[in-house]
């Protein structure tokens, strides 16, 4: 039998989670060799973020295992969580916001030390082995650190500062000779009330990284 109910006081039968439980949001293709991978967002395991993998055969396979979810903090915003190289994801966890090597077939494992940093944006850099990538420094006061870095694909030396000096960095690229890598950076100063204006600036840098001798890695 109906009720009735003062106005806006009425239960409806459509909830949020009846409308969002089976949308599952897809983002962040990326290709490697003849797979293809891309991100989803899945409501109905709280959110979580999942990297997916299809291979040529056109079979899909989750490569993110629970509780980890490939979702990085940086600028807030977030975007830019994983890379791909030669079958190995490398994304950066929600929790920790560290970053995890993940093979064929086996866990996720750290990569980056522990502390309250953030990583994102990341191309593979080849020719030494390592991922250059966004690194965002929550560990002094006032206004986290913005840099560009060089992490070790296996983790076995601390991040390596390329560049910092600007408020924010991203969009960091090396060319397919492994010699030149642009970014974009920028300062907005003028976003912050308390500080004295000055003009915005935008810019786009590029240096050459140097190979050492013997064919070993370097920067």
């Amino acid at each position: 039998m109906p009720t009735t109910a003062s106005y806006g006081s009425w239960q409806s039968p459509i909830t949020t989670d009846l409308i969002v439980d089976g949308s599952i949001g897809l983002g962040q293709i990326a290709l490697d060799d003849e797979d293809i991978y891309w991100v989803e967002m899945r409501p109905s395991e709280g959110g979580r973020m999942v990297v997916v993998m299809r291979d040529s055969a056109g079979e899909g396979t989750d490569i993110t295992p629970e509780p980890f979810s490939a979702r990085t903090r940086v600028h807030e915003y977030g975007g830019g969580e994983y890379i791909v190289h030669d079958g190995v994801v490398y994304f950066s966890n929600f929790s920790d916001q560290r970053i995890y090597r993940q093979d064929e077939d086996s866990e996720p494992e750290p990569i980056t030390p522990e502390g309250d940093m953030r990583y994102a944006d990341g191309c593979f850099d080849f020719t030494r082995n390592r991922i250059i990538c966004v690194r965002e420094d929550h560990t002094g006061e006032g206004e986290p650190v913005n840099s560009i870095v060089a992490v070790d694909a296996m983790g076995e030396s601390d991040p390596e500062v390329l560049y910092q000096g600007s408020d924010f960095c991203s969009n960091p690229r090396i060319d397919p000779g492994g010699s030149m890598l642009c970014w974009l950076t920028w300062d907005l100063s003028l976003i912050h009330i308390s500080e004295p204006p000055s003009p915005r600036l935008i810019s786009y840098a590029v240096f050459c990284l140097k190979k050492k001798r013997g064919g070993g890695g370097g920067g």
